[in-house]
């Protein structure tokens, strides 16, 4: 039997992200955010290329976004409820962490499988959040895709893109469970 870690698993199966709209202050210090980044950090990472780094959003930079991502969205003519929408997650949070996708040169490691370690780094600092105590949660929106707010908002190259927003804050309202995936459905079993 392998070594068994059964209050990591409950965790996983229990789990929940929390709305953004609902983490207020505080919100971690930089020490205190440290040892989550460095628990993303451990993600699989095939051929250890590393093709993901961190951008910390802490409170003034997030109402700066905020008048990026209106300025963004009226020149793309977004209607006002679609711009106000992508406003609102800088506008209303305090602290957040950009996971950039940063897409690297490898004769061994396609694009699609840096892509997918982008997004376990997401998801891998969204659960460090929550089980160091913060409510969190992983936002992105239509300005995480939007060429011209990642240049004007956070300077990214060309290989670059956003993977994904991680907000983290103290929980102010706990959410109601929701329906979860039925695992006998969606899981077949090979055994020839």
């Amino acid at each position: 039997m392998p070594d068994q870690n059964p209050d990591a698993l409950v965790f996983l199966q229990t789990r929940r992200s929390r709305p953004a709209k609902t983490l207020g202050l505080p919100v971690p210090s930089r020490d205190e955010l440290l040892p989550l980044l460095t628990a993303a950090a451990r993600t699989p990472d095939h051929g250890k290329l590393e093709p993901w780094r961190f951008i910390v959003l802490e409170k003034g930079m997030m109402a700066r976004l905020a008048d990026v991502v209106q300025s963004r969205g009226e020149a793309l003519g977004h209607p006002k409820e679609q711009v106000e929408k992508g406003r609102s997650q800088f506008d209303q949070g305090a602290l957040a962490v950009v996971v950039v996708e940063v897409q690297k040169t490898s004769e061994k490691i396609p694009p699609l499988e840096q892509t997918y370690s982008a997004g376990a780094v997401c998801l891998a600092l969204l659960n460090a959040a929550l089980a160091a105590g913060w409510g969190a949660n992983w936002l992105s929106g239509w300005p995480s895709h939007d060429r011209g707010f990642m240049q004007e908002a956070l300077d990214l190259e060309g290989h670059e893109r956003i993977a994904g927003i991680i907000h983290i804050g103290t929980e102010t309202s706990q959410p109601p469970e929701r329906p979860r995936p039925d695992i006998e459905r969606i899981t077949s079993w090979l055994s020839q």
